[in-house]
């Protein structure tokens, strides 16, 4: 395990550093005079699909992880605090690389898509929906597999049939799924004008002419 872990991190950094150097425009805009990061963009990367990939959903138990048994990869590897500092100014540049990675997979040629939502409950108490930062934005919704209300965000995805995410959006929680997916491909028209003919497979909530009238005016 340790040996392919070893192989797939030098493999995703390879690949991310050559990405990089090509198109150095995707990097976070730094001064020509000033202090160089320890952990450079494409170990930050390489760090977080690894993250990824071995299912660490805490950043800190992560962190401990990597410290203990990925140290021989890095020069420099941040605490806690400071990578998740990283972490949320590079989201952008993760973002666009994950895209140009999963673009280089054959599983990107699928010819079916499928697309849904999920509830990402973010509060239950009234004191957090109050003094949440995320008031405003978090919302009430209907939560039809358990029947009851929850307040959060919906998170909805359009993936290929073997799990590989093409496009996303995180939503207030009463956010109509239809609207939200033509939403999705108008941000990103190449996602269907390069795919004539994809077959996109939902549930109930995304059928109806009007909304599959825009789909084939839009692939």
């Amino acid at each position: 395990m340790t040996n392919n872990l070893d192989t797939l991190a030098t493999a995703l950094y390879v690949k991310t550093d050559d990405l990089l150097k090509t198109s150095p425009h995707l990097a976070p805009y730094r001064p020509d005079v000033g202090i160089a990061p320890r952990l450079s963009d494409a170990e930050l990367i390489m760090l977080s699909d690894i993250q990824a990939l071995r299912g660490f959903t805490s950043e800190a138990r992560w962190i401990r992880y990597a410290r203990s048994n990925l140290r021989h990869l890095f020069p420099y590897l941040p605490k806690q605090p400071g990578c998740n500092k990283r972490l949320r100014k590079a989201a952008g540049l993760i973002q666009q690389v994950t895209r140009l990675l999963a673009v280089d997979t054959t599983l990107r040629s699928d010819d079916v898509w499928v697309v849904d939502s999920t509830p990402v409950e973010c509060g239950r108490s009234r004191e957090t929906v109050k003094r949440s930062d995320l008031a405003g934005w978090a919302e009430y919704g209907y939560r039809a597999s358990h029947s009851r209300f929850f307040w959060g965000l919906r998170l909805h995805l359009v993936c290929t049939l073997h799990g590989l995410p093409v496009a996303f959006a995180l939503t207030g929680a009463k956010a109509d799924e239809r609207e939200t997916l033509l939403a999705m491909f108008e941000v990103e028209p190449e996602l269907l004008a390069d795919r004539p003919g994809q077959t996109l497979i939902g549930d109930k909530n995304y059928f109806g002419r009007d909304f599959e009238g825009h789909l084939e005016r839009d692939s």
